[in-house]
């Protein structure tokens, strides 16, 4: 539900009884009645002004993010804090462009849940930049992802689990360890 409605005695920019000819200058009634027409249009001329901010989703009413964010394809979950909604919002041309890289993921992990991620494996490609030579031996088609909480961050494994299967490319099995710090070298 919009919080935007009349707003008690916002003044118009551009009040319409002034802009009336002479002869209305003085008529009590014409002033009166483009008053009243003045509180009506004062917001929707406030709004129009401000458009801009309205599209900028770093400075949008927190209730318009759902409205930008279905425009660009971004994730909007009404439980994050605004900040995260409005860097989701920000940020998903540039993930869509990512989606289905080992970056793309860990970036996605990282907005949509502040955790860390590593990514290992390919998802199965394999190519040879010499034509017609040999097929290369078929690598492990298995993507392993390593989660971590940042700080004191509760992890979800369904919520990392969802975000994983939305971003990795549908031909690849990926495995998730959710790791209850940073890995270390020993642990690889």
């Amino acid at each position: 539900m919009s919080r935007r409605a009349a707003v008690p005695g916002l003044p118009s920019q551009y009040p319409i009884g002034g802009q009336l000819p002479a002869l209305y200058a003085d008529d009590d009634f014409a002033q009166r009645f483009t008053a009243g027409l003045d509180t009506v249009l004062a917001p929707v001329f406030a709004t129009l002004d401000n458009l801009p901010a309205y599209l900028d989703p770093r400075v949008a009413p927190s209730d318009f993010l759902a409205w930008l964010a279905s425009w660009v394809g971004a994730v909007d979950d009404p439980q994050w804090p605004v900040e995260r909604r409005r860097e989701a919002v920000v940020r998903a041309v540039e993930l869509h462009r990512w989606r289905g890289t080992r970056r793309g993921l860990v970036e996605a992990l990282r907005l949509a849940l502040g955790v860390h991620a590593e990514v290992t494996g390919d998802g199965g490609a394999a190519w040879s930049s010499t034509p017609g030579a040999d097929l290369p031996p078929e690598p492990a088609a298995e993507v392993l992802v390593r989660v971590w909480p940042d700080g004191d961050t509760r992890v979800d494994p369904a919520r990392i689990h969802e975000v994983v299967r939305a971003m990795c490319p549908v031909h690849t099995v990926c495995r998730v360890e959710i790791l209850p710090g940073p890995p270390t070298d020993e642990g690889r």
